[in-house]
C-alpha cells in the first residue's frame, strides 16, 4: 500500500511521479476496501452478485460437469442493502442540518444538503465517501473513485488519487490532491502524461478592460482539502455481515420459483432407457415443454408420467425468518409491523424505531465529525448542527397533545408545533406575521367603529340640544 512518504520520495521527479499515481491506482484496486465497495456498489443497485453467477449444472455419466441450460433457472434479486442505506440516511439527513446562525447554510451553498446525503449514502454502502471542498461547494468522492494516502506516523489524510475510467478501451484519467494543489494525469494506449501542471486550489482573479479577468496567483488550504465521511465506526460497509443472509434469501427464492415453474409441468419416469444420462433426460423433458411430444428410439423403453406434489411451507417460514433476522441485524424498521390495520399509539412507533434511533446515533457522530472539518476548510465559524429525524407518527394523537397543552405553550410555540406536524414548518414566520397583521386590523378597525360611535353621539347630543332651545 502506497503512503504519503512514498509521495515525498517522488516529489521532484515527474516520470516517477507519473508512475508513482499510476501504481497508487492499481494497489487501491487490490485492497479489501475497494473491492467491497463495488461488490457493496452492486448490491446497493439491485444487483445480487452471488445470485446473477449462480449456474445450476448437470452431471453425465462420464463424471463431466455442464451447464444445465434446459430447466428453470430463475434469478431474482432483492433489494435489501438499498432499503436498509435508504432508510438510515434519510432518517438522519432527509431534513438536512440546522445550523445555529443562518449564515451557514448560504456559505456553504443552496445543494449542500443534496451533496451531505449523497455523501451518506456512499458513506453507509461503502465504508467509506471522500468530500472535497471546492472553494464554495462540495463535491463527493465514493470509495470506487478516490485512493487515500496515508501519514505513516500521524495516520492523517494529506493526499490522494481519484480516477475515473468511462470504459476499458477509453483513456484514464487521475487527479492526484495534496496539500499545495493538485495535478491532472491521463493515460493514453498505457503510456501516461502531465494532462495540466499543478495549480492551487483557490484562484485569485483581477479583471481589466483591456485583459478581460484573469489567474493572477493560487491560494491553497491550511489542510488537506479533502475528508472522510465514515458511515459507521467500523469504517465498514453496511454489506458486511448481511451479505450472506441476502444470499441465502435470494438463491431460495429463486429455487422456489424454479420448483415451482417445474412442478407445472408433468413428471416423467422412463423405463429401459439405462444408456441415458443426466444431459439425454434434461433434453427429454426440455422436448416434452416446447412440443408435448416426443419419440423413444429404445427398444422397449417405455416412458410415464407422473403428477408432483409441491412443498413450500417449509420454505415459506424460511424466507419470513431470514426477512426478520435482516432487519434485526441491520437495526432497520420494517414498516410491515406497523401496517397491521387501525391507529397506532406513538408509544408503539417509538418503540419500533428504538434500534433505528440507536443506530443513527453511532452514525451523526460520523457526520458531525465530518462536518466539523468542511467547516474548517470553508472558514465557516459554527456550533454542532442539529438533525431533526424524519419519522412516521400519529398525527392525530400528536395534534390532540398540543392543542391540551396550548394554552401552557404559547400561541407561537403552539403554532410552530401544528406547522412542523403537518410539514410547514418553514412556514411559521409568514403565519405569525399574517395574525399579526389580522390582530393589528381587527385592533385599527374596533378604534375606528369607537370614533364613529363617539361622533355620533356627539351629534345625537347636539341635536337634541337644539331642539330644546
Amino acid at each position: 500500500m502506497k503512503t504519503y512518504q512514498d509521495l515525498l520520495k517522488v516529489e521532484n521527479e515527474e516520470d516517477a511521479r507519473i508512475k508513482f499515481v499510476r501504481d497508487v491506482i492499481s494497489d487501491y484496486k487490490l485492497s479489501d476496501r475497494y473491492k467491497t465497495g463495488c461488490i457493496a456498489k452492486e448490491y446497493y443497485d439491485h444487483k445480487n452478485v452471488t445470485i446473477n453467477e449462480f449456474q445450476k449444472l448437470l452431471y453425465k455419466v462420464t463424471g463431466e460437469v455442464v451447464p444445465d441450460n434446459y430447466s428453470a433457472n430463475w434469478k431474482m434479486a432483492h433489494n435489501f442493502l438499498n432499503r436498509f442505506v435508504t432508510q438510515e440516511n434519510q432518517h438522519l439527513l432527509g431534513n438536512g442540518p440546522t445550523w445555529s446562525s443562518p449564515d451557514t447554510a448560504k456559505k456553504l451553498g443552496k445543494n449542500f444538503d443534496v451533496e451531505l446525503s449523497n455523501a451518506g449514502e456512499a458513506a453507509l454502502w461503502g465504508g467509506v465517501a471522500w468530500g472535497f471542498w471546492n472553494l464554495d461547494h462540495l463535491k463527493v468522492f465514493s470509495v470506487k473513485e478516490f485512493a487515500p494516502l496515508q501519514d505513516e506516523e500521524d495516520g492523517a489524510y494529506k493526499a490522494g488519487v481519484r480516477f475515473w475510467q468511462i470504459d476499458s478501451t477509453k483513456p484514464l484519467r487521475a487527479v492526484l490532491y495534496e496539500l499545495d494543489g493538485y495535478t491532472e494525469y491521463i493515460w493514453r494506449d498505457g503510456k501516461g502524461e502531465v494532462l495540466h501542471q499543478k495549480r492551487g486550489y483557490i484562484e485569485k482573479h483581477v479583471s481589466t478592460k483591456v485583459d478581460g479577468d484573469q489567474i493572477y496567483d493560487y491560494e491553497n488550504y491550511p489542510t488537506f482539502p479533502i475528508v472522510p465521511l465514515w458511515g459507521n465506526k467500523s469504517h465498514q460497509s453496511e454489506l458486511v455481515g448481511l451479505r450472506e443472509q441476502i444470499d441465502c434469501y435470494d438463491l431460495i427464492k429463486s429455487g422456489f420459483a424454479n420448483d415451482v415453474d417445474d412442478a407445472s409441468l408433468i413428471y416423467w419416469t422412463i423405463q429401459n432407457a439405462d444408456g441415458m444420462d443426466d444431459t439425454d433426460l434434461a433434453k427429454f423433458v426440455e422436448r416434452m415443454r416446447t412440443l408435448h411430444a416426443t419419440a423413444i428410439d429404445d427398444e422397449g423403453a417405455k416412458a410415464e408420467s407422473h403428477s408432483v406434489e409441491l412443498h413450500y411451507e417449509s420454505k415459506e417460514v424460511l424466507l419470513t425468518r431470514l426477512r426478520a433476522d435482516l432487519y434485526e441485524d441491520a437495526m432497520a424498521l420494517d414498516t410491515k409491523s406497523l401496517a397491521s390495520g387501525g391507529s397506532i399509539v406513538t408509544a408503539v412507533i417509538e418503540a419500533a424505531y428504538k434500534p433505528l434511533d440507536d443506530k443513527c446515533d453511532k452514525y451523526e457522530f460520523c457526520v458531525k465529525d465530518f462536518l466539523d472539518d468542511i467547516l474548517s476548510l470553508a472558514g465557516i465559524e459554527d456550533e454542532n448542527p442539529t438533525f431533526t429525524r424524519s419519522m412516521i407518527s400519529n398525527k392525530s394523537e400528536n395534534i390532540s397533545n398540543v392543542l391540551q397543552a396550548a394554552q401552557y405553550l404559547g400561541e407561537e410555540y403552539t403554532i410552530s408545533k401544528l406547522l412542523n406536524i403537518f410539514g410547514d414548518g418553514d412556514m411559521v414566520e409568514e403565519i405569525l406575521k399574517r395574525r399579526n397583521e389580522e390582530d393589528m386590523g381587527r385592533f385599527t378597525s374596533g378604534a375606528e367603529e369607537g370614533e364613529k360611535s363617539e361622533e355620533n353621539e356627539e351629534a345625537n347630543n347636539s341635536t337634541g340640544e337644539e331642539e330644546n332651545e
